[in-house]
């Protein structure tokens, strides 16, 4: 398969196509036909030399991907076939990307598989932060800081999704106006 490769700390120059062969899976991982890859702060900081790979994730950039499973292990959950969006622990700008099943999910009814690559980081932060740390229950009030980053917004929609009462922050006017119409959209 062939990959994007890091040649060294700086700007885009130092990547380039490599090849390597494609990842088996796990009996709970899948691996993925990547049709499409996000582009995360992370992987700019790694590109620049700023934030090493934890232990054991991959060297190759990409931490969200969206595709197809071309192989699944006896374990995970998944079929051949399925189209998911995942968290991957590096990996994404590839061909093939091998992912844990349970940071997988399937891709939204109605969004391209660009549009499903952007989901994952976000919903799996908040997710983890709000709902399962924070135990956010209907009802709750929570203040999201930076309402409208990526994070932010996420949190925000969630938020509202499961009936809690949001305050936002945000830099500028136009963003903090922004964050009140996801505020009091419907929903």
């Amino acid at each position: 398969m062939r990959y994007i490769e890091c040649g060294g700390a700086g700007g885009p120059e130092v990547m380039h196509i490599a090849e390597a062969p494609v990842p088996a899976p796990g009996a709970r991982d899948v691996v993925i036909r990547v049709e499409a890859a996000g582009v995360n702060r992370p992987d700019l900081l790694q590109r620049a030399g700023k934030y090493p790979p934890p232990p054991g994730a991959s060297p190759v950039l990409g931490l969200e991907v969206a595709g197809t499973v071309a192989a699944a292990g006896a374990e995970s959950g998944w079929r051949e076939g399925d189209k998911v969006c995942a968290l991957a622990p590096g990996g994404g700008y590839a061909e093939y990307c091998l992912v844990p099943a349970p940071q997988c999910l399937p891709v939204p009814r109605g969004l391209s598989m660009v549009e499903a690559a952007g989901i994952p980081e976000t919903f799996f932060t908040v997710w983890a932060n709000l709902f399962q740390i924070g135990r956010l229950r209907a009802d709750d009030r929570v203040l999201v800081h930076g309402g409208a980053s990526g994070i932010g917004t996420t949190a925000i929609q969630l938020a509202r999704a499961f009936g809690a009462k949001v305050w936002v922050t945000a830099g500028t006017l136009a963003k903090c106006r922004f964050c009140e119409e996801l505020v009091s959209c419907p929903g």
